[in-house]
């Protein structure tokens, strides 16, 4: 039997516990997480590197389970879990990042975590204890790491920070902050805020990184207890005459021209001049080892130039700004469109609009919820002047696509305000740098164009850090260059208030607290800089809406009038349907949504609702259709659905003898309530239009 070894620490007021030993004994290391009642299993198993692989072969899955919530899908015809969902693969690109950076540079064996959610309980988040758990798995493990990594969710509400806040506490919290990290800073950073201050923000960072020191410290207590010798691994030999000899012909080939404006502004020419070199090297020495060379080169040259001289490739100064190009409403017939340019960095977002009923429904683990507002985003190969494969988004195109919708959703208007679906599309069309920032000040302009009533626009900026010994300078809107051979990408996104969206990745160990305060406030310049292009060029949402937008409507009627809407068999509703050509969608708490491309349509279904659901009350005058008569009287419709009875005493002044010499069924004429009486019944009068 295999010994089972536990540590458990009081965090955020519960109990965190990490043990090993018990299950999936198998892996390289392996440890169930359990945090309230979630639990998370992470495992980590390496492999022998593949031949000539010339990057880091890391797996990092997060398997969500339906039966962890206690649910069976509400798919009528599948009900096992299958492609991940969009919130398994950002949890899983969470995870990622907050490993990555860790494991040494030269090791290229294939690494895979796995990280399946057991339980949960609707209060602690599986993603942060799945965070914890595969450190703590890759710590016990014999696999090399400079770990372990601790992590936290942080809250703000009322001016205090939060540790690990609840659902309930979430849903209350300006801030939704993730962070990662080791004893001494941080390396990865994930946040939605709602137009936070950029000194809250900053305060949050050292309240978390100050949180999670505990849960390093019981990783360490449980490698104490379970840790593996970490297995040692070759690093091939160069000849260093060979080596120096690579060294210059990059140098030489690559070196100035690389640096140079034109090339620094393309993602894919560092992969050409490993071509070339590849070519000029070939059976030398492995392509592995050459990536391994010009990386660090290249690396070495970029640093060289903005550490000591200030210079960086396209002659701009650290803190500048590429130059910014804004157009709106350049498609036709779509309901809104933006097209954002910075630099050699140009994204397309359109806007659609819809009726609510478009919303998008997600079955989860912990339920269903719909989604009003969907951002999607496209990279194509083009947009980096480069061949590849077409088809279903990976999970860069939907972690890139998450973070611009995340960043908007803060300034969006209430349902209430807006009775709409909204979707945006964002199409890359050209690639240098921080295109989900591109994304997320192309959607603002679409949105504004399509009419959206947002609360204010939104800019964002990537933020770049070149670290060089004890010397380190923090870099404005960063190109592709920067961004491959620079060791941060520190995306801020928010509005003239405050931050809205954050994501940071490092290729170094942490960041510092000082490193972190000069990013942010560095960073608030460059995106106001950048806000204030946007504005000058589209002020505010437009006032009216695209004529091919639909026009939606939202009333709301009490719960026992649906019935009266509906009608028997759907009669109701579907000849307002029919008449209008609208959609209507009510819910159960007597809202009722209409949609229609005709605003006069639309309108008029309102009334038709309105009609139904009207209370009649005494003294009130309508202008009536005879129905149906009888020897006593006729009914007469007042409103759809709605008839009351003139008595045949209540038609003239004097006696009528015979109704049907006074009335038939047709006939118009207004009509005043007598009364309504207890059963409902509606008593009416015609010789008050006599009088």
């Amino acid at each position: 039997m295999h010994q089972d070894k536990t540590v458990k620490i009081q965090w955020g007021g519960r109990e965190l516990s990490l043990s090993t030993g018990k299950l999936a004994f198998q892996a390289g290391g392996s440890v169930l997480a359990q945090y309230g009642d979630t639990v998370v299993l992470a495992t980590a198993t390496s492999a022998a590197p593949k031949e000539d692989l010339d990057f880091f072969p890391l797996t990092v899955d997060y398997e969500e389970r339906l039966y962890a919530g206690g649910r069976i899908s509400s798919s009528r015809f599948i009900k096992r879990e299958g492609r991940p969902s969009e919130e398994a693969i950002l949890t899983s690109r969470l995870i990622d990042r907050s490993i990555r950076p860790l494991f040494p540079k030269d090791f290229y064996n294939q690494v895979q975590v796995t990280i399946t959610v057991l339980s949960i309980d609707q209060e602690n988040d599986p993603g942060i204890l799945g965070i914890v758990a595969t450190s703590a798995a890759i710590a016990i493990s014999d696999i090399p790491w400079h770990g372990p990594v601790g992590a936290a969710n942080v809250g703000y509400s009322d001016g205090k920070f939060i540790l690990n806040p609840s659902e309930e506490e979430s849903a209350a919290s300006d801030l939704d902050l993730v962070v990662a990290g080791t004893k001494d800073g941080m390396h990865m950073i994930e946040a939605g805020a709602k137009e936070v201050p950029e000194e809250v923000v900053i305060k949050s960072f050292q309240f978390a990184h100050e949180n999670i020191q505990p849960v390093i410290e019981a990783i360490e207590d449980l490698v104490g207890q379970a840790g593996k010798a970490k297995f040692t691994y070759e690093v091939e030999a160069i000849d260093e005459e060979l080596k120096h000899k690579i060294e210059d012909y990059i140098k030489e080939h690559a070196g100035e021209e690389l640096l140079s404006p034109a090339k620094a502004s393309s993602e894919a020419s560092s992969g050409e001049f490993k071509a070339e070199l590849y070519k000029a090297f070939e059976g030398k020495t492995s392509k592995k080892k050459m990536a391994e060379i010009f990386d660090k080169t290249v690396k070495g040259l970029v640093r060289k130039n903005i550490i000591d001289k200030g210079e960086r490739p396209d002659g701009r100064g650290v803190e500048d700004v590429r130059e910014i190009s804004v157009e709106t409403g350049i498609l036709p017939r779509t309901h809104g469109s933006g097209l954002f340019q910075r630099g050699d960095t140009q994204v397309l977002s359109i806007v659609t609009l819809g009726s609510t009923s478009l919303e998008q429904l997600v079955d989860g683990m912990k339920g269903e919820y719909r989604k009003r507002y969907m951002h999607h985003y496209n990279f194509p190969p083009f947009s980096t002047g480069e061949v590849g494969r077409m088809g279903s988004p990976g999970r860069r195109e939907i972690g890139h696509g998450a973070l611009a919708e995340r960043a908007i959703v803060p300034v969006l208007p209430t349902q209430d305000q807006f009775p709409y679906a909204i979707r945006v599309v964002s199409e890359v069309l050209s690639s240098s740098g921080s295109t989900s920032m591109g994304s997320t000040c192309g959607s603002t302009l679409a949105l504004m164009d399509a009419g959206v009533p947002i609360s204010a626009p939104v800019s964002g900026v990537a933020m770049g850090l070149i670290t060089e010994g004890d010397k380190w300078v923090v870099l404005t809107d960063i190109q592709a260059l920067e961004d491959f051979y620079g060791d941060m990408d520190f995306k801020i996104a928010g509005s003239a208030k405050g931050i809205t969206a954050l994501q940071m990745d490092t290729k170094v160990t942490h960041l510092t607290h000082a490193m972190t305060e000069k990013i942010i406030t560095q960073g608030q310049v460059g995106r106001m800089f950048i806000l204030d292009k946007m504005i000058a060029a589209m002020p505010k949402p437009r006032a009216e809406m695209s004529q091919y937008a639909p026009r939606n409507t939202v009333i709301h009627i009490a719960p026992s009038k649906i019935g009266a809407v509906i009608g028997p068999g759907g009669k109701m509703i579907n000849s307002i349907v029919d008449e209008t050509g609208v959609l209507m969608d009510i819910e159960d708490d007597g809202t009722v949504m209409i949609s229609g491309t005709n605003p006069a349509m639309v309108e008029l279904a309102v009334q038709r609702v309105e009609a139904l659901t009207r209370e009649v009350k005494a003294g009130e005058i309508y202008d009536g259709e005879v129905v149906k008569v009888l020897p006593f009287g006729a009914f007469v419709q007042i409103l759809p659905g709605k008839d009351g009875m003139v008595h045949v005493s209540q038609f003239a002044d004097h006696r009528v003898e015979d109704i049907n010499s006074v009335v038939k069924v047709g006939d118009k004429f207004k009509v005043k309530v007598l009364e309504v009486d207890d059963q409902g019944r509606i008593n009416l009068t015609k010789k008050f239009a006599q009088s």
